[in-house]
């Protein structure tokens, strides 16, 4: 009860239980403690973005309803793939995604909901949803979870003032007053926490640049490892708050990976890892264990093909080239930042380096062999970018998951496409390697190749599929590249027309 105290997250203290346990009268009496007169249904469309319907608070009676039996919406309006003549669906809100908005003037409660028909069904289509199916059907195969966390990157811009600038590429964990925006991130990291999302930390990234009067700096936050849909959940909630907050402070905000030419793009890396009950078995002996190396072979054989949901757009793959820190090839390797899965550095080593520079702590602080220590072990995939279907992608990855242990090559696959070096210096080895598609077209090409295992068991519908696969192949990229070479201003064209993507 004492971690409860503790939370910054208002209605964990004022309920005094985690939101996973949180219920229908725990939500209502929070409601009426706290004098709430706007109930905000939030639901996430194919475009990735949150969408809201605001619900008055005029009685008892009718708070009591709408909680109970949630509401109605256009589904035809929100997924392009739902014919008008049957198009309505209900929303559904989960108590466990309760928090306050703090952006309201009216006291207000938002709720992230879930969709389902008009038989009462969940909606197959659905983002939230096809993470569900994704991540169940890898519990009932395995007997494994699957968790993961996001590193969400993006630009800030404002007026520059050209005071303290920072050298062009250079702002990697910079400080104030060299980092323009600390101020702005620390506060948004703070809103987030109050409303449920487990921050790790946030700090400047390496890009920034000076263009036309205007200052771009790139930051990054990253969230603690949590079950893959509370991941997701974060995520959406997450992208809302900074946009709102940029909005508030007067500044502008991008999550595009890419938004000039020579400089660093900003991508959506997942870091995953498998539990068993409470326990995490990506190490056994020190060593990454065969189960994490089956994951990444599960992510090797599907790579290509997740970059339909995790890179949607054209100026996506003007991100995913040599040397800019992004992925190129179907490989993975150990603290290697030019491969497409990092097994980034762990706890795993014997050195107590708390002891070493805090002598007065001998005797109080863990084993670094603990199970804790162990537990921060995780896989980085890093191809996917701010244009991604947070949900999708996710459930995509999952989906790999489960297909690396289906895979009776699975361990031979990880040996062939480990990688212990740059291997943009090694051209014997780009050789070797798969490589990731080029455009929206070749995604959709390796989408509809590979298919069937998205669908298999109805994680991905049919529909779902054919909608990725035509939404990607209207963009016409085929030959964006080539274009780009004969016409320059092609490039800064689409990043203004892809500015505000996902």
């Amino acid at each position: 009860m004492k971690s409860l105290e503790y939370s910054i997250n208002p209605l964990v203290t004022q309920i005094e239980k985690e939101p996973k346990d949180f219920t229908r009268k725990d939500i209502i009496d929070f409601i009426i403690r706290n004098d709430i007169r706007i109930v905000n249904f939030r639901y996430v469309a194919s475009d990735g973005r949150l969408k809201t319907m605001n619900i008055p608070v005029t009685d008892r009676h009718y708070l009591d309803t709408f909680l109970s039996y949630g509401e109605r919406v256009d589904g035809s309006s929100l997924f392009p793939y739902i014919g008008t003549g049957s198009s309505d669906l209900y929303v559904i809100p989960r108590f466990c995604t309760a928090y306050a908005d703090p952006f309201a003037v009216t006291p207000t409660l938002g709720l992230l909901c879930s969709y389902f028909t008009k038989d009462g069904l969940p909606f197959e289509m659905a983002p939230e949803y096809t993470l569900h199916k994704a991540h169940k059907l890898f519990t009932d195969k395995t007997g494994y979870r699957f968790e993961a966390m996001g590193e969400l990157e993006f630009y800030v811009t404002d007026k520059d003032t050209n005071q303290f600038n920072t050298a062009s590429q250079k702002g990697y964990h910079e400080s104030a007053p060299f980092s323009k925006f600390e101020t702005f991130r620390t506060h948004a990291i703070q809103l987030m926490a109050k409303t449920g999302g487990m921050v790790k930390y946030g700090h400047s990234e390496v890009g920034n640049f000076s263009l036309d009067g205007k200052i771009y700096e790139q930051n990054e936050i990253e969230f603690l490892v949590n079950p893959v849909e509370q991941a997701a959940d974060q995520l959406v909630m997450a992208k809302w708050i900074l946009r709102t907050l940029a909005w508030q402070y007067g500044l502008d905000i991008t999550f595009a990976p890419k938004i000039t030419s020579g400089k660093a793009g900003s991508g959506l890396h997942f870091h995953t890892r498998i539990m068993k009950g409470d326990r995490s078995v990506m190490l056994e002996g020190g060593m990454l264990s065969d189960a994490a190396r089956t994951v990444i072979a599960g992510y090797m054989k599907c790579a290509t093909a997740l970059t339909a949901f995790g890179n949607t757009i054209p100026t996506s793959y003007f991100r995913l080239v040599p040397n800019q820190e992004a992925p190129t090839n179907v490989c993975w390797g150990d603290h290697n930042r030019s491969v497409l899965v990092r097994v980034p550095l762990g706890w795993s080593g014997h050195g107590d380096m708390i002891l070493q520079v805090n002598p007065l702590e001998c005797g109080s602080s863990e084993n670094p062999g603990s199970q804790n220590a162990i537990d921060k072990q995780t896989v980085e995939f890093r191809s996917a970018d701010g244009s991604a279907d947070i949900y999708y992608v996710l459930a995509g990855l999952v989906v790999a998951a489960r297909t690396g242990f289906e895979m009776p090559d699975a361990l031979q696959t990880a040996a062939r496409t480990y990688v212990d070096r740059n291997i943009h210096d090694y051209q014997d080895s780009l050789n070797t390697l798969e490589q990731l598609p080029a455009s929206c077209h070749e995604s959709a090409l390796v989408l509809a190749q590979q298919r069937k295992l998205f669908e298999a068991h109805n994680v991905f519908t049919p529909e779902l599929i054919d909608g990725t696969i035509n939404a990607l192949n209207a963009y016409a990229d085929k030959d964006i590249r080539r274009e780009i070479q004969e016409n320059p201003g092609l490039m800064m064209a689409l990043v203004r027309k892809y500015y505000y993507c996902g």
